[in-house]
């Protein structure tokens, strides 16, 4: 759990500018980068941006995006769409990440239950947007 928006703003801004030490980059702070680019910068667009930020802080970090690696397009557009749909107006950021985490985003493997393992691991979910074949999302997802 996250006790100051600051550790938040941290994480986020680490992304972006691709310096935020790779053994930080659990699945908290996926969510809580979410919850940073939706609510705390306008100026960037998280479907439209996203993608590049974490391909770029990927190879800043030593690793790859390839078909069976780094960046995930049906995961990430999803992350985005299910923070937007949890966010909660008048809290901070590190209450907004932790509410988030308190409920289906806290397990990481939350994708599985609206994809098959095999359609959500497959090149095309990793290099572009799949619809979940097991279970319809609970939220709307913005493509781009």
């Amino acid at each position: 759990m996250f006790s100051d928006d600051d550790t938040v703003t941290r994480i986020g801004q680490g992304l972006i500018a691709a310096t935020l030490p790779k053994p930080e980059w659990t699945h908290a702070a996926h969510v809580a980068a979410a919850v940073y680019l939706c609510t705390a910068r306008p100026d960037l667009h998280p479907e439209r941006d996203m993608p590049g930020i974490i391909r770029r802080y990927n190879v800043a970090t030593g690793g790859v995006n390839s078909d069976t690696a780094g960046y995930h397009h049906s995961i990430t557009l999803a992350s985005i769409a299910a923070v937007r749909a949890g966010l909660q107006p008048g809290l901070g950021l590190a209450a907004q990440v932790n509410a988030l985490l308190a409920g289906m985003m806290g397990d990481k493997h939350w994708p599985q239950r609206f994809w098959t393992r095999e359609t959500l691991f497959s090149v095309a979910a990793r290099r572009g947007w799949v619809a979940p074949d097991k279970a319809p999302l609970p939220f709307p997802v913005a493509l781009g």
